[in-house]
């Protein structure tokens, strides 16, 4: 690879590894922000739902966008709105205009991603699947390393320091992309500047778009305050209906849009990629739940400081980064299921093991690292062999359609994985809480193992 082609590399991964790194710097901030805002774990909880909504609408936009404004306008733009967001969260004088920085974080951080991949293999042509396998790295490689990190700066520099650690990256990438990204201005972009609002939304179905925010949003909020209040209030009831209807209204729309936001005629065409979809969904919302749950059982019941509670946290992600690669080799030689099955039976041990242990309130510290060990491997066999699922089950002509429905079940997964944490948790951690996600979690992974099982008998992830 040419010197010119690494630097670009290292403009790109250090832009979009970002999204990643903030998505999981917060796993150890909670128990902090609950205490300085004096607010139970389910408001607290949103500034979870908050960037991964944000995330899951902005990234498929802005890769419109960058169609008809070229993609290093895109990347460069994304850094300065990171840059901004970054620079005034820890300004904010409430938790309210923390989630509103928080959400134009998330809009930053994914217009990178959202186009990174794609500037790397339209101006990288020698050795692309090294180069795209780079960036994979800067992704999971930050999301695996999240939580240390938020854990060390927290307890040294407090809440503020997760966001001020973004401005040394995002000066660094806007200076290198600035000098790196070649320009790549589209002839669309004099059709864009005279495109009439109404083109403009159909380009990027703002109504979709509005009626799965507005759905989702007010579904998850029902559901919230219902938990957290202990009663369910006629307010709560409207809410909840509105997001129903919101959702519902989503999904006839959809179905009748041109370019779809969530193209679902897709998901009843090709039934083998919606189970991949609905799989990697269950997959994420297992991972998630211990991911964003056990810093703040670590913190809040045993007691473990932010930094300490990192250290543990790092367990997950050198497991899962160990995996990858090993999964890589396993599933080019023996296809996606065994890996698959394996994984399943890593997350049911791992959530057993959560309940074995919140069963003797004086075990341990240390032994959470056999349950981080065992989502952490698994969730690097689930990184390579669901990709490879989806590989498998999604024709070639529609894949890249395919992999932006793939990533939407991601964020729709960990959305549902803080709702369940929320619901079992309520205002406050507890041993008997924790058991209680275990056990669930322990049902929920019975049932992947006994879907990748029937998978066998079925015909389905084997090679074709």
């Amino acid at each position: 690879m040419s010197i010119r082609n690494r630097w670009l590399m290292i403009s790109v991964g250090l832009g979009i590894l970002l999204n990643p790194l903030n998505s999981s710097m917060v796993s150890v901030a909670i128990p902090r922000l609950q205490h300085v805002f004096q607010l139970d774990y389910t408001v607290v909880s949103w500034i979870i739902f908050s960037f991964y909504i944000a995330s899951a609408i902005a990234q498929p936009i802005m890769g419109k966008a960058s169609d008809l404004f070229g993609r290093r306008r895109i990347f460069l733009s994304g850094l300065v709105v990171s840059f901004v967001a970054s620079l005034l969260a820890p300004l904010s004088l409430n938790f309210g205009w923390l989630i509103v920085f928080r959400i134009v974080q998330s809009i930053g951080t994914s217009m990178m991603v959202a186009v990174g991949m794609a500037i790397v293999r339209i101006h990288i042509r020698e050795k692309q699947a090294t180069a795209l396998s780079v960036l994979s790295i800067f992704l999971s490689g930050a999301a695996a390393i999240g939580p240390f990190i938020g854990g060390v700066i927290i307890h040294w520099w407090g809440w503020p320091a997760i966001f001020l650690v973004n401005i040394p990256f995002v000066v660094t990438s806007f200076l290198l992309a600035w000098r790196h990204i070649p320009n790549d201005v589209p002839s669309m972009t004099s059709v864009a500047r005279n495109m009439s609002f109404r083109r403009w939304s159909d380009l990027i179905d703002a109504p979709g778009v509005l009626l799965f925010t507005v759905g989702l949003v007010a579904l998850l909020v029902g559901l919230l305050s219902a938990k957290s209040s202990g009663q369910i209030s006629f307010s709560n009831v409207i809410v909840g209906l509105i997001g129903f209807v919101g959702l519902a209204a989503f999904v006839r729309h959809e179905l009748k849009a041109k370019a779809p936001f969530i193209p679902l005629r897709t998901f009843a065409k090709y039934p083998a990629m919606t189970w991949v979809n609905v799989e990697f969904m269950v997959v994420n919302l297992l991972f998630y739940s211990l991911f964003f749950g056990l810093p703040s059982y670590l913190q809040i019941v045993r007691h473990v400081s932010e930094f300490h509670t990192g250290m543990l946290m790092l367990s997950l992600g050198l497991c899962s980064l160990v995996a990858s690669p090993m999964a890589g080799r396993w599933i080019d030689k023996s296809g996606p299921r065994p890996a698959l099955l394996m994984s399943g039976v890593l997350m049911t041990f791992g959530s057993v093991w959560i309940v074995i242990m919140t069963l003797d309130q004086t075990s341990p510290v240390i032994s959470v690292c056999v349950a981080l060990a065992a989502f952490g491997i698994s969730n690097g066999l689930n990184s390579v062999a669901m990709q490879a699922a989806l590989f498998k089950s999604s024709p070639k002509e529609i894949i890249g359609v395919a992999s932006g429905i793939f990533n939407t079940s991601r964020y729709l997964g960990t959305i549902l994985s803080s709702l369940l944490i929320s619901s079992v948790m309520g205002d406050n951690f507890s041993f008997e809480g924790f058991r209680v996600l275990g056990i669930i979690l322990t049902i929920i992974a019975l049932s992947l193992v006994f879907v990748f099982w029937r998978h066998k008998e079925s015909g389905q992830l084997h090679e074709s």
